[in-house]
């Protein structure tokens, strides 16, 4: 299976020069190469563009520069151009999984700049990585490479910060599992209740979130591509790492933890997109990361060699008691604690939802059935408020 390594390098003057023009030819070849998509009655195919944007464009005055640059980041360009339409084309057939894949875009120079190197055009020499027309650079190695890298990707995201992404090809891990089962309630208020009994709490946001949003209503009254205004945006790219850092390295060591603590780990299908919807509860719901938490899990059941479940969003895990079955119905989101009418157990209601999809993961769910009462009981059970 392939993974990513991910390492931060500080390039010098030169070579932040000879990466902005890198930069600069990838984007300008993919829309190029897009541009000429959209005027196409039918879509070029990948090597007739390349020859198009790359080689007959290397001839003329206005793209001589492109030859300042290595050809192998322009056409893996041009690939990437490949695979954007290709799942463009696959979800509108209905032929693709995940999240909604739009048509294809102009690349801007101020969002997320990028250029990938395959085989050929980069090598780890030593202490150092060569980058073809670029030079040796040195990123920080806070962990080793556990095999020789496919490819390696150039990133500079809209902090002004570089990174070098490698992929390799990595076996299995191993790891005897503590515990057989284990299920994940998540939430806002507390990141994941497990069905064990633990607990784990997300970092706070909300201190950066407002400095974030004073800074985006100082940036709109800037006049467009001012210096002050360009000054104000990497502000705010600066405050969202603030967030965005922390955030995932407490959903990867969480993840890590739970996948290799656990032989099956079941979590909820969540309707996020619906949830968001909510006004009141929108900015802390889009703050938590739910969904790339699964994302993580599932690509460390893989690695580990765990089972990986996903519930249906209709299994009814907070409306059901844990130890009796008994169903007592829809309740408010502000209340945390039932008391249930057929067992007389008072249940918290995050700590019952994951027992309930853990036994719903495993397939036990079904299993337990309400015990028959003779006298009549109102369809909501009694509730007290925590």
């Amino acid at each position: 299976m392939k993974a990513r390594y991910q390492y931060r390098f500080y390039p010098t003057d030169q070579q932040q020069q000879s990466l902005a023009r890198l930069f600069g030819c990838v984007r300008v070849v993919y829309n190029d190469a897009l541009a000429i998509c959209k005027q196409s009655q039918k879509k070029p195919k990948s090597p007739e563009l390349q020859k198009i944007v790359i080689t007959q464009a290397k001839q003329t005055e206005r793209r001589a520069w492109l030859s300042e640059v290595s050809n192998i980041p322009l056409q893996q360009s041009v690939a990437d151009l490949e695979i954007a339409f290709k799942n463009f084309f696959d979800d509108c057939k209905g032929k693709r999984k995940g999240r909604k894949a739009g048509y294809p875009k102009f690349k801007k120079r101020t969002n997320r700049q990028s250029a990938r190197f395959r085989i050929g055009g980069f090598s780890i020499k030593g202490e150092g990585v060569y980058l073809a027309k670029i030079g040796v650079v040195k990123p920080i190695w806070s962990r080793e490479l556990p095999a020789n890298p496919s490819s390696v990707t150039v990133i500079k995201d809209c902090a002004n910060r570089y990174f070098l992404s490698f992929v390799v090809d990595i076996e299995p891990i191993n790891v005897n599992a503590k515990n057989q089962s284990i299920g994940i309630d998540l939430g806002i208020k507390t990141f994941a209740v497990m069905s064990n009994g633990d607990q784990a709490f997300s970092p706070d946001y909300k201190t950066l979130d407002r400095k974030i949003r004073k800074l985006q209503r100082k940036l709109a009254r800037q006049q467009k591509d001012s210096r002050r205004r360009n000054k104000i945006r990497i502000q705010i790219a600066k405050l969202h790492n603030q967030i965005a850092d922390p955030r995932k390295d407490f959903l990867h060591k969480l993840s890590t933890k739970v996948v290799s603590e656990n032989q099956t780990i079941v979590l909820e299908d969540l309707n996020v997109s619906g949830m968001v919807k909510n006004r009141k509860l929108s900015r802390a719901i889009s703050q938590q990361g739910w969904r790339e938490f699964r994302i993580l899990v599932e690509a460390k059941s893989e690695k580990y060699g765990r089972k990986f479940v996903v519930i249906s969003r209709w299994e009814p895990t907070s409306q059901i008691c844990s130890d009796c079955g008994y169903k007592w119905g829809k309740i408010d989101l502000s209340i945390r604690s039932i008391l249930c009418l057929n067992c007389g157990t008072e249940q918290n209601r995050d700590d019952n939802a994951s027992v309930n999809i853990e036994m719903v993961g495993m397939g036990h769910r079904h299993d337990l059935k309400c015990t028959s009462r003779q006298s009549k009981t109102t369809s909501v059970a009694s509730v007290i408020e925590a």
